[in-house]
């Protein structure tokens, strides 16, 4: 085996490239590392995520709470509404609770003058029913119908604090059309 001249030369060759290439990459690298860049940060990272897991959780216990007390006699009204009150009251402090080790926090209250705008705007009537107003209670809005009281809708306020800030939200949810 013979040693040529020109097998040196294209040695050192590559290695000069691969030293071009790595001054050239050099800054970018520097820029990466100082601005803390994490490609999957954005990805995994949505900040609008707990207030829709709060939304989700809200949905289903208003849903849940509202069939179940529906039906009552009118005369109970207030009692109703107490009732959907004393039913969600549990799965909001779970709520509340739930992703503190996260650091998420929750806080729920249940928003009277959003159930009375709600009710105002949005309550059940046209041609074929024949329904009562709708009227609220602690935020939770019931109507009469057939001389039972359903439970239409619960308007809470929401707030959600995250490491990125606190977010506020009215959230109204219907239990029936």
């Amino acid at each position: 085996m013979s040693w040529h001249p020109c097998g040196r030369d294209r040695a050192q060759f590559v290695l000069a490239a691969a030293a071009v290439v790595a001054v050239a990459l050099a800054p970018a690298v520097l820029a990466y590392l100082q601005l803390g860049y994490h490609p999957d940060v954005a990805a995994n990272d949505d900040y609008d995520a707990p207030l829709a897991d709060a939304d989700r959780l809200l949905s289903r216990s208003v849903h849940e709470a509202g069939t179940n007390v529906t039906g009552a006699d009118w005369t109970n009204r207030t009692a109703v509404a107490d009732r959907v009150r004393e039913l969600l009251d549990p799965r909001i402090r779970t709520l509340e609770g739930s992703r503190v080790a996260d650091g998420v926090g929750y806080e729920v209250e249940y928003n009277g003058s959003a159930a009375r705008e709600w009710a105002n705007e949005r309550c059940p009537e046209g041609d074929g029913r024949r329904f009562g107003s709708c009227e609220t209670d602690g935020g939770v809005v019931v109507q009469e119908r057939a001389n039972e009281t359903t439970v239409v809708a619960v308007a809470f306020d929401v707030q959600v604090t995250t490491e990125r800030g606190a977010y506020d939200a009215t959230l109204v949810v219907r239990v029936v059309e």
